[in-house]
């Protein structure tokens, strides 16, 4: 009935039908709440007037403090709604379990089932990444994505918005980041290592206003926009539009066209370090959010072992040699994240857990082990292991499936099945798992069609494990049979769930 699954609900007799009379009695704290349900009613006819005696009444009530920021209270009866939160975020998550109440179309009576809701999420932390680096995603995407995420109570949007294959993102003073950065000439056809390309160009960039318009909708949903900018690897979009970044200044580096890992990476020069904090200053100017990821993952060391200005900064920085500088950079740039009061977010290769600040949040895509390590340094750890949350890898090895990375299959069970926090960790690692999010990284995605396909239903069984977990498949996978109707109606892309068990 509602995925994911509420964490008690007790259905009671009788329905209780929304008409062009309803109104809605708006409580404190709940005016986002009482404009977001009207949204969705519009499309069936109903405005849901204010009125002090309305049959609809959203509130948030501090008393309610056990249910936490997210958790929440609804009561459907023959009588009317009532739905209650300790904070406006968790009114937000009740509108979109009501919003799965409603009639899969927008035709005839709205009647809703009475029932009994109390509702807390397992994790805190409940997102999905979406790489618009190797394939730009037009803006009105992610306006859909975010809708999405927040109709199955996923809250934060990691945008991946550079890489070796694009910069998506301007930033004042550096024009060239996407006038040249935002543009590759062609793209790989396969896997990394291929020697066939398309031919025909790809890029695009957007807007600040854009980018700002889009943290604004997804705020009036309860998701936060958690942008990326990597470093100091994954950087030779950046480095082609401005060579003097590098470790070889006067070299000069198309945009890359193949997929895997670019050896060029970013220089350790004091001019490269002020870029990257110019453009983190922007970051932060354009996006609230309290984290912000950095990368760090997959950076190649050659460079620096072979150029002059990165033994410099070796000897200067008293460090044992060149791959100590993959954690002296991260360590520079979480630094001054933390000094501007935000959170700095990276990969689990980040340097070494050891090397961050501990206030840094390790993402952990390769294995829990990983995540372990990072705990036991203090470290809040994301777990976003590939084998259950890579969403680029194809969800069946039918041959009508769609391409993906070839290495393997991450099917629906895998997903809803991770296990949170891993097994053997002790409580006191056990509490730094904030939660998990998806990954949907582009190299074989070219469009949003794709996108869609990649991401449902397995971002439904990513949403019931991190908001409920992943402890029940057979009532899940009814659920979702249920649900699947929905996600028709709204013109998902989805693989069918066909006899998935």
């Amino acid at each position: 009935m509602i995925v994911p699954p509420p964490k008690q609900l007790v259905r009671l007799p009788g329905s209780f039908t929304i008409g062009g009379a309803t109104a809605v009695r708006t409580g404190s704290g709940a005016a986002q709440a009482v404009h977001l349900l009207r949204g969705y009613l519009r499309p069936y006819g109903v405005a849901l007037p204010p009125s002090p005696d309305g049959d609809v009444v959203l509130a948030v009530n501090p008393a309610l403090g056990h249910l936490g920021a997210e958790g929440y209270e609804l009561r459907v009866d023959q009588g009317g709604v009532r739905l209650r939160a300790a904070a406006p975020a968790g009114l937000l998550h009740g509108v979109q379990s009501l919003r799965q109440l409603l009639p899969v179309e927008p035709t005839g009576p709205i009647a809703l089932p009475c029932l009994e809701v109390q509702d807390v999420p397992a994790f805190p932390w409940r997102g999905a990444m979406l790489d618009v680096a190797r394939h730009f995603m037009p803006i009105a995407f992610l306006h859909r994505f975010v809708d999405l995420l927040a109709l199955h109570k996923l809250t934060v949007l990691h945008l991946h918005l550079t890489d070796d294959q694009g910069w998506r993102m301007p930033v004042p003073g550096y024009p060239k980041l996407t006038e040249v950065g935002g543009w590759r000439a062609e793209s790989m056809i396969g896997p990394a290592g291929s020697t066939r390309f398309d031919a025909s160009p790809h890029g695009g960039a957007y807007t600040t206003a854009e980018l700002r318009g889009l943290v604004a909708y997804a705020a009036e949903r309860g998701v936060t926009v958690m942008p990326e900018i990597e470093m100091p690897g994954h950087a030779r979009a950046a480095l082609a539009a401005y060579p003097q970044l590098g470790n070889f200044p006067d070299r000069h580096l198309p945009v890359w066209t193949s997929w895997g890992v670019s050896e060029e990476v970013f220089g350790v020069q004091e001019s490269t370090m002020d870029f990257c904090r110019a453009v983190l200053e922007e970051v932060m100017d354009v996006f609230p959010s309290q984290h912000v990821h950095i990368g760090g993952d997959e950076c190649p060391t050659a460079e620096w072992g072979r150029s002059p200005l990165a033994l410099e900064r070796v000897r200067s920085a008293g460090l044992p040699g060149p791959d100590a500088l993959h954690g002296w950079f991260l360590g520079e740039i979480s630094g001054f994240l933390l000094e501007n009061g935000r959170t700095p977010v990276c990969w689990d290769e980040g340097g070494g857990a050891a090397s961050l600040p501990r206030e840094t949040t390790v993402m952990v895509w390769r294995d829990p082990v990983h995540g372990l390590e990072a705990a036991r340094n203090g470290h809040p750890v994301i777990m976003t292991p590939w084998r259950s949350t890579y969403l680029d890898y194809p969800q069946t090895d039918a041959a009508d499936e769609l391409a993906g990375q070839p290495a393997g299959v991450v099917t629906l069970r895998d997903v809803y099945a991770q296990e949170l926090p891993p097994p053997g960790w002790s409580p006191e690692e056990a509490a730094l798992v904030l939660g998990t999010q998806a990954q949907l990284w582009t190299e074989f995605v070219p469009d949003p069609s794709h996108a869609e396909y990649l991401a449902f239903p397995r971002l439904c069984a990513l949403a019931g494990n991190a908001w409920s977990g992943g402890d029940d498949w057979p009532g899940f996978l009814a659920d979702m049979r249920r649900h699947e109707a929905r996600l028709a109606a709204l013109s998902v892309r989805h693989r069918p769930l066909g006899a998935t068990g």
